[in-house]
């Protein structure tokens, strides 16, 4: 059970992670949280250190968020194959995304890349656990002899990744969610090569 205090912590980071996954971390205000939260800046700073403390904490959060969403519609799959398919559909629109302003992974990583580098260090932590486990996955459907050893589960881990979160981007900036649609097509399309 979760204290009165703990209570308005959660309410804090929640509220704020689709502000910063909209916004950006140079993008969000103290105020921003302070008008999202209805809260003041004495209420808020007797939880969060500084507005660094509050956005590695929101950070952390968004990145957790997605990451167990994600794995948890992978599990559902029956086959390393529908679970690799069920990777791919999750992130089918880039448009409506899981949390609001599009995956919090990309947004992140693209901000964080040289201005804050222990940000950066976690987006990277996220991409590599996640090509990991999509790694894993592909050498397990080898050895079940779901696909071919000629496949490649580092590469082609790596190649849907850079893919799916590229494809992300575009699509947002495009505003359209057909590319992505024919993105997914064609590695579902490409995996099942490999199928035996």
């Amino acid at each position: 059970m979760l204290t009165k205090a703990e209570k308005t912590k959660q309410f804090i980071l929640h509220t704020a992670a689709p502000i910063y996954n909209q916004k950006g971390i140079s993008g969000v205000s103290i105020d921003d949280v302070l008008a999202a939260t209805k809260l003041t800046k004495g209420c808020l700073y007797s939880h969060f250190e500084n507005k660094e403390d509050l956005t590695n904490q929101v950070v952390d959060l968004l990145l957790k968020k997605i990451s167990d969403q994600m794995r948890l519609e992978v599990a559902k799959g029956k086959t390393v194959k529908g679970k690799l398919f069920n990777f791919l559909d999750f992130y089918k629109d880039p448009i409506q995304t899981f949390v609001p302003g599009g995956c919090p992974i990309i947004n992140t990583a693209a901000e964080a890349d040289d201005n804050f580098p222990l940000i950066k260090e976690k987006v990277a932590s996220v991409f590599r656990a996640g090509q990991e486990d999509l790694t894993n996955l592909l050498k397990q459907g080898i050895q079940d002899g779901e696909f071919s050893k000629e496949l490649e589960p580092s590469v082609i881990a790596f190649k849907i990744v850079a893919a799916v979160e590229g494809g992300i981007v575009m699509c947002r900036v495009m505003n359209s969610t057909k590319p992505m649609v024919s993105l997914i097509k064609n590695l579902k399309a490409e995996l099942e090569q490999y199928s035996n």
